[in-house]
């Protein structure tokens, strides 16, 4: 029997996923060759290139969007993974205290201490080696704190009365000095080589110097010195370089009948602004026959404007006067990404890091599959 020849109908339908009232279907995956009868899925490098594209919505410092569109699921979530827990970054690790008489107890300033957002020069993060951490089988194996693999923080501040503090001051940040401790007190203290690359503006600090860490009476003194190492999120999520990393399919919304008048203002209004827009019906349209618009000459009716700030809430399918008149859908290979960076690398310049991860990982899989063919 000869192979069936679809048609570009039927291949753009396999490309839209079904959303129903409560469920959803046409969601087979296409990732092995002969799924679909006369359709050939087999990977393609030619055919990846010239249906490959990446679309940028926004792009700022610390925040971007943009689309992967001819990407399969398992690629787009690859990075979307490997963003969140294998783009190594800079955090505290070890805190050494030498005196902490505040109401935090040690453990506790410790972990804050650990989650602060720290900030460098790229550069000098790629310069560093990784810490190897000790075992428990062998304490003696760990690496040696050293200027390529171990930045130093210290924080020494204490609080003391305000002999400048107006009479009957109930403030205490103006009542005392240092009653409240920020991450911008933290001093980085370089060694060795890492003159050469975290200095002026590169230096390691916290992202934001607002932080607040602890509060302080007089009396009360931190003093401690921090280690910080190069790690990823796998291992902890302070190390993770993102606040979000994820994506969504783009929705699809196809106006199968004509929605006019009234029920074209209810329709526009099951969508977040702009995404259905209200146009009159022309003249031609009205003297078409089968068009559904006859006699309706001026009247509004519901376009699709902008679906792609759709969010997909099936409201309109809850309706009785729009059964069979509209269908939702997602397109199942365009991916819009959001990224969010927690401030140590520019949003775009974190996705360019995960596809060289994705790429090591790949090349490590293929020397790992030439030795097993020898």
């Amino acid at each position: 029997m000869a192979p069936l020849i679809p048609s570009q109908a039927e291949l753009d339908r396999r490309l839209i996923v079904d959303i129903n009232p409560e469920t959803v279907s046409n969601i087979p995956s296409t990732d092995f060759p002969g799924h679909w009868p006369g359709e050939s899925h087999e990977w393609s490098l030619d055919k990846f290139i010239n249906s490959f594209k990446v679309d940028f919505h926004r792009n700022e410092q610390f925040e971007s969007s943009f689309s992967l569109v001819g990407l399969d699921a398992s690629i787009a979530n690859a990075f979307r993974r490997i963003l969140m827990a294998e783009v190594p970054t800079l955090a505290i690790e070890f805190v050494f205290v030498n005196n902490n008489t505040s109401v935090i107890q040690d453990e506790v300033l410790a972990q804050r201490l650990g989650l602060i957002p720290l900030k460098g020069s790229v550069e000098g993060i790629n310069w560093m080696r990784w810490f190897k951490r000790p075992t428990e089988d062998d304490p003696e194996s760990g690496s040696s704190p050293s200027d390529y693999n171990t930045i130093v923080l210290r924080l020494e501040i204490e609080c003391t009365k305000n002999p400048n503090a107006a009479p009957g001051e109930q403030d205490p940040r103006k009542l005392y000095k240092n009653a409240h401790v920020y991450a911008k007190d933290i001093v980085y203290d370089p060694v060795g080589r890492q003159m050469d690359y975290f200095t002026g503006d590169n230096a390691i600090q916290p992202v934001n110097p607002e932080i607040l860490i602890a509060k302080l009476r007089p009396g009360q003194k931190i003093s401690m010195e921090m280690h910080c190492i190069k790690g990823i999120g796998a291992d902890h999520a302070k190390f993770s370089p993102v606040c979000t990393a994820s994506y969504r399919l783009l929705p699809d919304i196809n106006i199968q009948r004509p929605i006019i008048g009234d029920d074209a203002k209810k329709f526009a209004k099951c969508f977040p602004r702009g995404v259905i827009a209200l146009e009159p019906v022309t003249a031609e349209e009205a003297a078409k026959k089968g068009s559904g618009y006859e006699g309706h000459d001026g009247e509004m009716k519901a376009v699709v404007r902008d679906a792609f700030n759709d969010t997909v809430s099936r409201e309109c399918l809850r309706h009785e006067e729009f059964q069979g008149k509209v269908k939702l859908g997602r397109v199942r290979d365009h991916f819009i990404f959001n990224i969010e960076s927690s401030g140590q690398f520019d949003s775009d310049f974190l996705f360019l890091e995960s596809v060289k991860v994705l790429k090591l990982k790949c090349a490590r899989w293929k020397r790992g599959l030439t030795d097993l063919m020898r």
